[in-house]
């Protein structure tokens, strides 16, 4: 039987937890495994407290007994441990397949290290493969959509059965299909100046470490 690979770079990345950090929980299928391990190692006796990046990821949280500590309530953060949909060269990251890119980046960005967690299939050459999320505002949807499609891609807005998926702050997601991006600094920077955009899911030069499971069951640790 083929191993979790998922579960096994999670569990890897969670060995780098040590008490009294402040530990950014992240969002999606690779991030759960992240967060269980992470409670188990906490009713062995880890001391930390932690922040999520989602209402989904809090509640997991708090259910499997994580303490847990208001946002607003902290200067920094210590490791955040997160999945990628992309992970490209010099580790930049597409993010956001689970609908959170924005708090996720808020704590990436205000974190001492990121670990990205991610089985063998999400390293890539180029970015862009896996259609890049773009949270908008939901006014005025059309007109921003209009703008996203002057940079080359073809954006759509994520729908939740048959209504627009909201995000946790009350936006819309474009998934844009770039086909390839080259150049994701750059990208990055043309996107947040569109108005309507609040954020993209482009993570650039935010990765500290890479944790990749194998399909033999070893896990490849590479750091930034």
């Amino acid at each position: 039987m083929e191993p979790n690979m998922k579960k096994l770079a999670a569990e890897k990345a969670v060995e780098w937890l040590e008490d009294g950090m402040i530990v950014g929980l992240g969002t999606g299928s690779t991030a759960y495994w992240a967060i269980k391990r992470i409670a188990e190692r906490v009713r062995e006796g880890l001391d930390i407290k932690a922040v999520a990046s989602s209402v989904r990821s809090e509640r997991l949280a708090a259910e499997w007994g994580i303490p847990l500590i208001g946002i607003e309530e902290i200067d920094r953060i210590d490791v955040t441990i997160d999945g990628a949909d992309e992970i490209g060269p010099e580790f930049h990251l597409i993010k956001g397949g689970g609908g959170a890119l924005l708090r996720e980046k808020v704590l990436a960005s205000s974190s001492g290290k990121l670990l990205i967690v991610a089985d063998e299939s999400k390293r890539v050459e180029t970015l862009g493969r896996f259609p890049l999320p773009v949270e908008i505002v939901p006014f005025a949807t059309r007109l921003t959509l209009n703008r996203l499609k002057e940079l080359g891609c073809k954006p759509a807005i994520r729908l939740d059965g048959e209504q627009p998926y909201r995000t946790d702050n009350g936006n819309y997601i474009a998934d844009c299909r770039f086909g390839s991006i080259a150049d994701p600094e750059r990208l990055t920077v043309l996107l947040n100046q569109i108005p309507g955009v609040v954020e993209n899911g482009l993570f650039v030069r935010m990765t500290s470490a890479v944790f990749i499971g194998h399909r033999d069951g070893t896990v490849e640790v590479l750091n930034a």
